[in-house]
C-alpha cells in the first residue's frame, strides 16, 4: 500500500472515530453543544419523536380498481409495495441483518462496537464491506428523506460533511434510540425492509423481489436474498442485471458473513464453495403499472378519475402517488371492453374523426365506461391527451329537442300539441337570425329553418320527436316564448355551459338563439349522456362521478379536514325535473327506435326499451346518439376533435351503430326495466303515443339532414346581425 493510499486509510478511520465518539457523547449527555437534543430519557425521546416516525412505513403504491375489483392501474413516485413482516422469508430478515448490523438483536439502536469495526473492515477493503449504521438509524435516515417536505430538508437528510454532517448524525443516533424504546425489533426491521431502495426502480423487498425474481418477498430463496442484502449499500454498482459479476461478488460476501457468523447451518465449506461458484439467477419483472399511461383498461377513464380525485375531492398528487390509497371506481371493464371494441368496428385506432361512447348508471351518475378510438397519453399519432368525453368541442344536432319538449311539456304544452309547418320550413315570429336560403326579404330578418327531407306539414310533439322535424321545435320554441325554458332545463337535465368553447346559459338566453333547439352549443359527450340519464332515473339527475369509494392506507375511508369522507352519497338531486315529465318523454322517445319512423332504428336491440335521439350538426361536422334504459345510459359522437370535417351520414348512421354494437352484447345475459308509464294528462288526456313496430330488418330510415344555411359565426347570420344566430339551423 503506497503512502497516500494508507494515508487516506488513516484518515477514513480517523474520521470514524470522531463519528463514533460523537455519538457516545450524544447518548451519555443531557444536550449536545447547539443541536437541542433532550436528555436521554423515555419521556424526552418519546415527545422529540417526530411524526414521520411514528407513522408506519410509507405507504406504497395506490391502486385504482375497477367495480370488479380487478386492477386499472397504480400511482406511485416510488415502486413500493408494503408486506407485512410473515409476507418476508426469514432468510431474508437474516442476510440484511448479517450484511448490515450483526448486532442489531443487542443494541438499542446505537451500535459503537458494530461502527468500528465496519469502518475498519470498509477502510481496509477499500469497499463497503459492512454497514457502519445500525438498521435504526439508516431507518431513521431513509424515513426523513423520504418524508422531506423541501430540498433542504433532503440535504439536511443526507449531509456528510462538517458540523453539518456531525449535527445529522447525532439527530439519527438521537431519533434510533427513540425508535428503539418505541417499538420492537422486528417491526424496525420490517419498516426498513419496506423503505429501502435495492435498485432498478424498486422500493422495498416486495418490489424488489418482484423487480429481480419475479417472485414474492415470502418466496426468496437463500442466494436471491443474499444478492437483495447485498445490494443495499450500493444498488447500482452491484446491480445483477446490469452488472451480474458484481452482483454475483456482491452476494458471495453475504454468503460468507452469513456462514461467518453460523447462520447457515448444514451448510458446508464445500457446499457454500459451490453456492458461491453459481452465478446470479436472475429472472426480471415488469415494474407495476405506473398512472393513467399505464392502464391496463379505461386509459381515458383512468384520466378523469384522477382529475376528479384531485380537482373535485381535493386529494393531493403527492398523497396520491405516495398514500398507499385504495380508489375503488365505477369502471365496468365489460361494457369498457365492448364500447373499445364497437367503437374499433366502425373507426380504427387513430383515425381522423373520433368515436366517442360514454356511459353511465341513471340514478347513480356512476360512469361505466369511457371507449374512444385513441389510445391515453402516448406520443403516437394515435393517441390523445385530451379526454374528449368531456371536452365540449362540438354540437349535438338534434338531441337537444329533447330539452325543449321537456320544457314544453312542464310548462302545459302536451305530447298531442299538433303545429303545421307547411313547405318543409318555419320562420320565427321570435327569434331573428338567418333567412331560409338567404332569402332576407322573405323572412323579414327572422330565423328560418328548413327540414330536409320530406315531412308532413302537420305533426305532434311525439311524431317531431321520432322523426327529429327541425321546423316543428323551432315553432315549439316559439310557443314558449324564448329558449330560456329549454337552456333552463337542459341545465337541470344535466347540461354544463361552463367550458371556454360554449356559449354560457346566460349568453344563450340573452341572445335568445333560436337554433338551441337544433343543438347548436358545443357539447361533452358525458354531458348528454349524463342529461338523458336523468329521464332514465325519472327526473333523478346525478352529477357524474368515478369513484364508489377511497380508502387510505389502513382500508378506512379517506376523510377531509372535517373528519368526514371525501366521497359521499351527495351528488344526485331528486326531482330535477318532475318524474312524469321524465317518464312521458322516455316512452316518447323509445319510438325513435323502435318504430318505423325513427331516426334511430340502427341503435335498437330487440326485447329492450330503449329511449333515443339522434344528432346531426350543421355540415355533419359531428353527429351523435344517446341512448337510455331504467339501468343504463350512454351517448355517441363522432367528430374531428381538430378541425371540421364532413363526417358522413347521421347520428342514426354510426353513432348509434356503435351504441347497438356495444349494448347488444352486453345485454345479452342483463335483463333491463320497462320505463314507467307516460303521463295520460302530458300525452294529452290519455291520447297515446303511436304503438313501437320493429323496423323491418335491414331497412333503412336515414335521419333529417342540417338545413343548408351556412354557419355563421357567434350570433350572426350571413353577415348580418340577428339574436337567434349562434349557429343556422341543425338537423338531427
Amino acid at each position: 500500500m503506497s503512502a497516500v493510499s494508507r494515508a487516506r486509510v488513516l484518515g477514513k478511520l480517523a474520521a470514524f472515530v470522531v463519528v463514533a465518539g460523537a455519538l457516545v457523547a450524544g447518548m451519555l449527555f443531557p444536550l449536545v453543544g447547539g443541536t437541542g437534543l433532550a436528555a436521554r430519557n423515555s419521556a424526552s425521546l418519546l415527545d422529540a419523536l417526530p411524526v414521520e416516525l411514528t407513522d408506519a412505513t410509507p405507504a406504497g403504491n395506490s391502486r385504482v380498481l375497477a367495480a370488479d375489483g380487478s386492477l386499472i392501474t397504480n400511482f406511485y413516485a416510488h415502486n413500493r409495495t408494503v408486506v407485512a413482516a410473515d409476507q418476508i422469508a426469514d432468510v431474508m430478515k437474516q442476510a440484511l441483518v448479517d450484511i448490515e448490523d450483526s448486532r442489531f438483536y443487542e443494541h438499542n439502536g446505537l451500535d459503537v462496537q458494530g461502527t468500528l469495526r465496519a469502518a475498519v473492515t470498509n477502510v481496509a477493503a477499500g469497499s463497503v464491506q459492512e454497514g457502519g449504521s445500525t438498521i435504526t438509524q439508516q431507518l431513521v435516515k431513509q424515513t426523513l428523506l423520504e418524508t422531506a417536505d423541501s430540498a433542504e430538508e433532503r440535504q439536511e437528510a443526507i449531509e456528510q460533511d462538517g458540523v453539518e454532517g456531525l449535527s445529522r448524525k447525532l439527530r439519527e443516533a438521537r431519533l434510533a434510540l427513540a425508535l428503539e424504546e418505541t417499538y420492537p425489533k422486528d417491526e424496525i426491521l420490517t419498516r426498513y425492509l419496506n423503505i429501502v431502495y435495492f435498485g432498478q426502480g424498486a422500493y422495498g423487498i416486495q418490489a424488489a423481489a418482484q423487480q429481480y425474481f419475479s417472485v414474492n418477498a415470502a418466496d426468496l430463496t437463500l442466494p436471491q436474498a443474499a444478492m437483495l442484502a447485498g445490494l443495499v449499500q450500493s444498488p447500482t454498482n452491484d446491480d445483477p442485471i446490469t452488472n451480474p459479476e458484481n452482483g454475483q461478488t456482491r452476494r458471495n460476501q453475504v454468503l460468507q458473513r452469513m456462514y461467518d457468523l453460523g447462520h447457515l447451518e448444514g451448510t458446508t465449506p464445500e457446499q457454500l464453495a459451490a453456492l458461491m461458484a453459481e452465478p446470479v439467477q436472475v429472472a426480471p419483472g415488469v415494474s407495476p403499472p405506473n398512472g393513467c399511461i399505464d392502464a391496463a383498461i379505461g386509459g381515458f377513464f383512468c384520466a378523469f378519475m384522477q382529475q376528479y380525485l384531485t380537482q373535485t375531492l381535493g386529494i393531493s398528487q403527492e398523497l396520491l402517488d405516495n398514500g398507499g390509497l385504495t380508489i375503488q371506481t365505477t369502471l365496468d371493464p365489460q361494457l369498457q371492453t365492448l364500447g373499445d371494441q364497437a367503437v374499433l368496428n366502425t373507426l380504427p385506432m387513430g383515425d381522423q374523426l373520433a368515436g366517442v361512447f360514454t356511459a353511465l348508471k341513471p340514478g347513480t351518475g356512476d360512469v361505466l365506461a369511457m371507449s374512444v378510438n385513441r389510445r391515453f397519453g402516448c406520443s403516437d399519432p394515435e393517441c390523445e391527451s385530451v379526454v374528449l368525453h368531456t371536452a365540449a368541442s362540438k354540437g349535438a344536432g338534434s338531441t337537444y329537442k329533447t330539452f325543449t319538449a321537456a320544457a314544453a311539456l312542464e310548462a302545459g304544452i302536451r305530447a298531442n300539441t299538433v303545429i303545421t309547418t307547411p313547405g318543409d320550413r318555419y320562420t320565427s315570429r321570435v327569434f331573428r337570425g338567418p333567412a331560409c336560403g338567404g332569402d332576407r326579404e322573405q323572412s323579414d330578418g327572422m330565423y328560418c329553418v328548413e327540414n330536409v327531407g320530406d315531412y308532413p306539414d302537420t305533426l305532434d310533439m311525439v311524431g317531431a320527436l321520432v322523426r327529429s322535424s327541425n321546423t316543428y321545435f323551432v315553432a315549439l320554441e316559439d310557443r314558449l316564448g324564448g329558449v330560456e325554458g329549454p337552456v333552463r332545463m337542459a341545465e337541470r337535465m344535466g347540461l354544463t355551459f361552463d367550458q371556454p368553447t360554449q356559449h354560457s346559459a346566460e349568453e344563450i338566453i340573452d341572445g335568445n338563439f333560436g337554433s338551441f333547439t337544433l343543438g347548436a352549443e358545443a357539447t361533452a359527450p358525458m354531458d348528454l349522456a349524463n342529461a338523458y340519464a336523468t329521464l332514465g332515473a325519472q327526473g333523478t339527475r346525478c352529477t357524474p362521478t368515478p369513484v364508489v369509494q377511497v380508502l387510505d392506507r389502513n382500508g378506512q375511508p379517506l376523510t377531509g379536514d372535517d373528519g368526514q369522507p371525501l366521497v359521499r352519497d351527495d351528488n344526485c338531486t331528486p326531482e330535477s325535473i318532475p318524474a312524469n315529465v321524465a317518464n312521458t318523454l322516455a316512452n316518447i322517445l323509445v319510438g325513435d327506435t323502435a318504430s318505423n319512423v325513427g331516426t334511430g332504428q340502427r341503435a335498437n336491440i330487440p326485447g329492450h326499451a330503449i329511449a333515443g335521439k339522434t344528432g346531426t350538426a350543421q355540415g355533419r361536422d359531428s353527429v351523435a346518439f344517446v341512448g337510455v334504459m331504467p339501468e343504463y345510459a350512454a351517448s355517441v359522437m363522432v367528430f374531428n376533435p381538430k378541425e371540421q370535417q364532413d363526417v358522413g351520414g347521421y347520428g342514426g348512421n354510426m353513432p348509434a351503430t356503435i351504441f347497438a354494437d356495444t349494448f347488444a352484447p352486453y345485454l345479452a345475459d342483463k335483463p333491463t326495466s320497462a320505463f314507467p308509464p307516460a303521463d295520460p294528462v302530458l300525452m294529452g288526456q290519455g291520447s297515446p303515443a303511436p304503438q313501437p313496430t320493429q323496423p323491418t330488418q335491414g331497412a333503412e330510415q336515414p335521419d333529417q339532414g342540417p338545413a343548408d344555411q351556412p354557419a355563421p359565426d357567434q350570433g350572426t347570420a350571413n353577415g348580418w346581425p340577428g339574436n337567434g344566430g349562434g349557429w343556422g339551423g341543425f338537423g338531427n
